[in-house]
């Protein structure tokens, strides 16, 4: 499934074309890499991290959503890692 598609259909984006405009200002990984294209295909078991807010959100994909449905509906096709902010995704390093 292309990734555009699969951000409004978890709710994540509102429209398509916001979603276009915001994989294509760099701003997401996927598997730990930068995605700049939309039509990036993406499967089961991905790692996504978007900006969130003043943080990040990290999401595993569990499914692929066949459409846009309620925002319960659509939680349902990824968990969210992380959720807690406990563990650094990247710890500072200190030269000790």
């Amino acid at each position: 499934m292309r990734l555009d598609r699969l951000l409004v259909y978890l709710r994540l984006a509102r429209t398509r074309s916001r979603a276009c405009a915001f994989i294509e200002e760099g701003h997401i990984r996927l598997n730990g890499r930068h995605v700049r294209r939309a039509k990036e295909e993406i499967g089961i078991g991905d790692i996504l991290v978007l900006p969130w807010g003043d943080g990040v959100r990290i999401i595993e994909i569990l499914s692929l959503p066949d459409r846009r449905g309620p925002p319960g509906m659509a939680r349902s096709h990824y968990r969210e890692l992380d959720r807690s902010a406990q563990s650094a995704i990247a710890p500072n390093q200190t030269d000790d």
